[in-house]
């Protein structure tokens, strides 16, 4: 049974940092592309950043293009996303899952996501 559990969120002040983690099993986690994604209150599921399955490549959304970096420990079994200078509009729930070339992921079962709150 495939398990995605994400954990690090939390309030911060604008230009703050916190570091998301995405823990995984159920599944051959070093087969899969893995990708961040966050949904504001009111706003559709969007995808951040997405790390490849083993050489590690990556690409971010132009949102946050600059102050958040994606990695991945295959060995652990988990992904992890850096988010430095902290703006509001980052504020949403967080979630990963292993996305589909078309734009869809390939686990219809989501976590329970970790919020994160950019306030002062």
């Amino acid at each position: 049974q495939v398990q995605l559990v994400e954990s690090g969120g939390g309030l911060v002040q604008p230009g703050g940092s916190l570091r998301l983690s995405c823990a995984a099993s159920g599944f051959t986690f070093s087969n899969y592309a893995m990708s961040w994604y966050r949904q504001a209150p009111g706003k559709e599921r969007e995808s951040v950043a997405r790390i490849t399955s083993t050489t590690g490549l990556t690409n971010y959304a132009d949102s946050v293009k600059g102050r958040f970096t994606i990695s991945r420990d295959n060995a652990k079994n988990t992904m992890y996303l850096q988010m430095n200078s902290l703006k509001p509009e980052d504020t949403a729930v967080y979630y990963c899952n292993a996305p589909r070339p078309d734009g869809s992921t390939y686990f219809d079962r989501w976590g329970q996501g970790t919020q994160v709150t950019v306030s002062s």
